[in-house]
């Protein structure tokens, strides 16, 4: 009998493409920074689309002041992503972009590689995961770290020289241009800044100033929605008054950048009369008045804030802010800060039900958690203190569980009012 000899071909087994993001940061709001931004965004998003064996996980970038981690939103969203799995090899222009801070940087740098995430920093043509890697990555930090300051000390004795002269440091200060080291006034900025003022001393908070602001379309100084705090600002601005007080705050340190108050720590510089007044000088100091009176009034009873197992620890993936506690009729839920201040329409998250935390965290003590991340779609990712991480989906609560008693004697009692007024 002949032997049949079958042909098996085999397919080439393909390389599983690496999956690629990238890194990019600047470190001021101004609009020439966003354009910057904006560059890197796109040059690496074409870079990492356009090369052979790569597939695209996006770009990840913030506006943040500083290089160490607090305050980057999406730095740390890019980490939560590395550490998931969803990220191979990560993209940055130069070690500064990635952190300023040498601790900071071999601290972030070794915890990649030891899930086997790659960075490469182009600038300095330096992969972390190479055998030279880590000490000259160790060396150019602390060059790095050096030229910050540097920089940082250069930029003191610039801005001290600019207060001795009564010279204003803050160019986006709303309803005003700096034009040749003074304010000039900026006419259409100037009316929402007296609208504020005429506002608040007609009895609206900084809440419903704001909201009244936002609903008419009108932005801050750096294009984005306001909120309570930056309508408080522009109230104890003094500026508006035609004079300048300087050296009211300060910064800690070249790395951590921490914005201090100045309580006598180093001289304040009053310069009066240095441009014109949008606030008539009784006006602020009324409205100074008034803030005082309603801070008094309303100062919340001395005593410890209590706090609780999720404080500090959920953060909005949204907006990047942290989730606070509050009672509703169905029991205590977690809410986005934004969302509970401002609306929907500032950050579109959902409140999640303190009963769903306690369900999902009953497998580990809420010690061990680090951070939840509050996702779209009722996704929760649990960054633990090990260094492990669990992401987490949760249901709705059903419409018949949301009906509870004190609901149902509400619409009782409105359904019995109706009818009165009808019979």
């Amino acid at each position: 009998m002949p032997k049949v000899i079958t042909k098996t071909v085999f397919a080439p087994k393909l390389p599983k493409a690496l999956r690629v993001a990238a890194y990019a940061r600047v470190s001021s709001s101004k609009d020439a920074m966003h354009h910057s931004l904006s560059a890197q965004v796109s040059y690496y998003s074409e870079y990492i689309q356009s090369h052979p064996g790569w597939q695209y996980v996006g770009v990840y970038a913030d506006e943040a002041k500083t290089g160490t981690k607090e305050g980057r939103a999406n730095f740390q969203r890019l980490l939560a992503d590395c550490r998931t799995g969803k990220v191979d090899m990560v993209i940055t222009k130069s070690i500064s972009r990635f952190a300023r801070n040498t601790l900071t940087l071999l601290e972030t740098v070794r915890e990649l590689k030891g899930i086997g995430v790659d960075v490469f920093f182009e600038e300095q043509n330096i992969h972390s995961v190479s055998t030279e890697g880590e000490l000259m990555l160790t060396v150019l930090a602390s060059f790095a770290q050096e030229e910050s300051l540097s920089v940082s000390e250069n930029q003191k004795w610039r801005i001290k020289k600019n207060f001795e002269e009564g010279i204003p440091w803050n160019g986006t200060l709303l309803g005003y241009r700096l034009k040749d080291g003074r304010y000039t006034v900026y006419p259409a900025e100037a009316e929402v800044v007296k609208r504020i003022f005429g506002e608040y001393l007609s009895g609206k908070g900084t809440l419903a100033i704001a909201k009244g602001l936002n609903a008419d379309g009108i932005p801050t100084r750096c294009g984005v929605v306001w909120k309570p705090n930056s309508v408080g600002q522009i109230l104890r601005n003094y500026s508006y008054t035609g004079n300048l007080l300087l050296q009211t705050t300060y910064r800690d340190n070249h790395l951590t950048k921490e914005k201090l108050f100045n309580n006598g720590e180093k001289p304040k510089y009053h310069a009066t009369d240095t441009h014109e007044a949008i606030i008539p000088m009784e006006i602020f100091e009324a409205v100074q008045a008034e803030m005082k009176r309603r801070s008094k009034k309303y100062r919340p009873q001395p005593g410890k804030k209590k706090k609780y197992p999720f404080t500090g620890k959920i953060v909005c993936a949204n907006c990047g802010k942290h989730y606070r506690r509050k009672i509703t009729a169905t029991g205590p839920v977690w809410i986005c800060i934004t969302f509970n201040s401002l609306g929907k329409s500032a950050c579109a998250s959902k409140q999640i039900p303190e009963r769903i935390l306690y369900e999902l965290t009953a497998d580990r003590p809420t010690e061990e958690i680090k951070t939840i991340t509050a996702e779209n779609g009722n996704r929760l990712t649990f960054a633990y203190t090990d260094g492990n991480i669990a992401v987490k989906e949760w249901k709705d609560r059903s419409r018949s569980m949301s009906w509870t008693d004190d609901k149902k004697k509400q619409a009782r009692q409105i359904s019995l009012q109706r009818s009165k007024k009808n019979g």
